[in-house]
């Protein structure tokens, strides 16, 4: 027995009493068609099981239907919410989702640019590790949205981690602290140098000593480093660049006998899976970066669909998770 004939652009524009052309724009640029004649149009299409094909589509708008997104590390738990987030907004419009991996390096982001700039309609950049001025200059030439990365002029969603470095800093404060260290990640990291300038603020406004140390590469194999520096400095908060260095450290403190949260107190950004799970759970900054992630890929459509629409950034609130890795400041 013969499969059934696929339906075609064809067979709905007979169906329906118009135009092919017609039942093509109801699919690619539905305001150039009137409300009444689309919903009859979709009705015909329903009826005959009909589904616009992706590629002639395509080639009819001159788009690829497909977007990419850069993250530093795929491996690391912290971009699980984006890519969630980014994904579940793209196949909702209906693109095809591209996720890469950089490896922490801002020139294998332009690379992987360069090399996909054919392939797809645009790229959301998660936590970047290019320059500004890279940055700019190639969304000179490519749509680009940013996630967790502030540039003028271009459109981002970033979780408020410069307001939820004030909480950090309110809640060592609190309990006593008069001293923290910040162990920062990579020297090209933008996050790096923002959750520095508010940490630095604030404890000057609650009258703590503040210190940057490192940098230092946000894995838990770091954690070693950078808590044998904490303890140089003497400070008795440690602030990680993020969870997994948290956790490293947290690793590492307990290998030299200090007890947390009565020696040193630790707190993490991000909240990752498993934060809560390590001994002590960690005391963390969280965000909603899956809809940082949704929000980027919105912001990108936007950029592609209707050049010349004021860019938008799009800034989300954190809130500190406090467990049990701070306490009050050892006498």
């Amino acid at each position: 027995m013969r499969p059934l004939r696929r339906s075609t652009v064809y067979d709905v524009a007979k169906e329906a009493g118009v135009a092919a052309s017609t039942v093509s724009r109801a699919f690619t640029n539905p305001r150039r068609v009137s409300p009444a004649t689309r919903e009859h149009i979709l009705g015909v299409a329903e009826q005959l099981g009909y589904r616009p094909n992706p590629l002639a589509s395509a080639l009819q708008s001159g788009r690829t239907a497909t977007v990419a997104l850069l993250v530093p590390d795929i491996t690391n738990p912290h971009f699980f919410g984006t890519i969630r987030g980014a994904e579940r907004r793209a196949s909702t419009a209906g693109l095809t989702f591209i996720l890469s991996h950089t490896e922490e390096s801002g020139h294998n982001e332009q690379r992987q640019i360069e090399r996909l700039e054919r392939s797809v309609d645009g790229f959301v950049l998660a936590a970047s590790r290019m320059s500004d001025e890279t940055t700019v200059e190639l969304a000179r030439e490519h749509n680009l949205a940013l996630v967790n990365r502030q540039i003028e002029g271009l459109p981002g969603a970033s979780v408020d981690d410069g307001r939820g470095s004030w909480q950090i800093v309110e809640h060592l404060a609190s309990l006593g602290h008069r001293s923290l260290a910040y162990l920062s990640g990579p020297k090209d990291s933008w996050l790096a140098g923002e959750r520095w300038k508010a940490l630095r603020a604030a404890a000057a406004g609650h009258g703590m000593r503040a210190t940057r140390l490192g940098p230092f590469s946000p894995k838990m194999e770091s954690g070693a480093a950078a808590a044998d520096a904490a303890l140089v400095d003497g400070a008795t908060a440690l602030v990680a660049h993020n969870d997994l260095l948290a956790i490293g450290i947290l690793r590492r403190l307990a290998e030299r006998g200090l007890d947390v949260p009565r020696d040193r107190s630790v707190v993490g950004y991000d909240d990752i899976f498993g934060a809560d799970l390590c001994v002590p759970a960690l005391t963390t900054l969280s965000g909603p970066h899956e809809t940082a992630g949704r929000a980027a890929v919105e912001l990108l459509l936007e950029r592609v669909t209707r050049p010349g629409t004021p860019p938008r950034q799009v800034v989300l609130p954190p809130h500190l998770v406090v467990r049990d890795s701070t306490g009050p400041a050892p006498v």
